[in-house]
């Protein structure tokens, strides 16, 4: 059996197709116990009327919660006077927790007081025993608060526990976020203050030999202007990126392009990971052979941890001011959607984000999963 199909989150279609299942389970069960043990003073169509409207709208609980419970307590309440007890509110109390579970906590909820009224019927009954086949009233209506109240506070408290894991969740990802800009912005200032650098050697050139090798000083200035262009570029990219703390940045390492994408094919090639790599793009600015690294090694390393082994085909083609990177495999994982949660996925949202570009991910319908970028590469405005 697998694993997975327990630990996996269920969808709302299928959860409420299991609601229809359990509903029709328990009516069975209940009409099966009506059948041995008949009251001949009730009709038995009313009987079975009653036994319907206790079960069959359960299993549409999470389409109408309150109007279900309503109406599943409404008809258990009618069994009760007139007899029928056959489920001590364990109907309403199954339709109440989804109540719980869904509707906003209004202020002055009395949720200890319930709380405290269930346990205190627990504790009589515990003391007073389990009633009998044909219980009396009392009874049976102190082990209903018993019943709806433990589901009620069930629910909140799963209420609460998944709103706390969300607000964990969504502060994970702003972390995700912040911490991704400020490693771009250390990137970007490595790839400028490389400008700057080569800036400053070439004006001491053409400074040196101005007057002795005029035409050596011509290219030296013509080498400045092409590179103080790409680097007012990269300084109007950086702008847009949140950053901090910049005395904290990497090492002298240099920043690595699109010449390093075979080293990547080949340590994916290590996992089980089989990459055709197809580059047909030159002279890309620095910052942005940097975000096309990046893009492709957090792919790759997606492929690796979800779909390995597989086969994977990473495209990197630019025209007309235009980078497009594509990285599609053949693996049978499953992987983080763009709406999802998954930190590669911001981070590459924010590579493509600091250049204006556009991000799409997704299942492909022949299989596998996909990922294209488009960033350009012009001068900002």
């Amino acid at each position: 059996m697998d694993d997975s199909l327990f630990l996996r989150r269920w969808s709302h279609d299928r959860l409420v197709r299991l609601d229809v299942v359990a509903a029709a389970g328990y009516a069975v069960a209940l009409l099966l116990f009506a059948a041995e043990v008949p009251d001949p003073a009730v009709p038995a169509w009313a009987e079975y009327l009653l036994l319907a409207g206790m079960t069959l709208p359960l299993a549409v609980r999470r389409l109408w919660p309150l109007t279900v419970f309503c109406a599943v307590l409404a008809t258990s309440l009618a069994s009760v006077l007139l007899g029928l007890v056959h489920d001590r509110f364990a109907a309403a109390a199954f339709a109440i927790y989804m109540v719980a579970l869904t509707r906003h906590r209004p202020r002055g909820e009395p949720t200890l007081a319930i709380g405290v009224c269930s346990a205190v019927a627990v504790l009589l009954l515990s003391v007073a025993g389990v009633p009998g086949p044909s219980p009396d009233i009392p009874g049976v209506l102190l082990g209903g608060v018993a019943f709806i109240g433990g589901a009620w506070i069930a629910g909140r408290v799963v209420r609460e526990r998944r709103a706390h894991a969300m607000r964990s969740a969504e502060q994970l990802a702003d972390r995700a976020v912040t911490e991704e800009r400020l490693r771009i912005a250390r990137e970007l200032h490595d790839v400028v203050a490389h400008s700057m650098s080569l800036i400053a050697v070439k004006a001491g050139i053409a400074n040196h030999v101005a007057a002795a090798r005029p035409e050596e000083a011509a290219d030296a200035l013509r080498v400045i202007e092409a590179t103080s262009r790409s680097a007012l570029t990269e300084m109007r990219r950086l702008l847009g990126v949140l950053r901090s703390d910049l005395d904290a940045g990497p090492g002298l390492a240099p920043s690595p392009g699109l010449t390093d994408l075979a080293a990547l094919a080949g340590q994916a090639a290590m996992a089980g990971v089989h990459v055709e790599l197809d580059v047909r793009a030159t002279g890309l600015p620095e910052g942005v052979e940097l975000s096309v690294y990046r893009i492709v090694q957090e792919a790759l390393t997606n492929v690796v941890r979800h779909a390995a082994p597989a086969r994977c085909r990473v495209s990197v083609e630019a025209s007309a001011g235009e980078v497009r990177v594509e990285v599609a495999d053949d693996g049978p994982g499953e992987r983080m959607l763009p709406g999802g949660r998954g930190h590669g996925l911001v981070g590459m949202r924010e590579r493509v984000a600091v250049y204006g570009g556009s991000l799409t991910a997704g299942r492909r319908p022949e299989g596998g999963f996909g990922i294209s970028a488009r960033m350009p590469y012009g001068e900002a405005p």
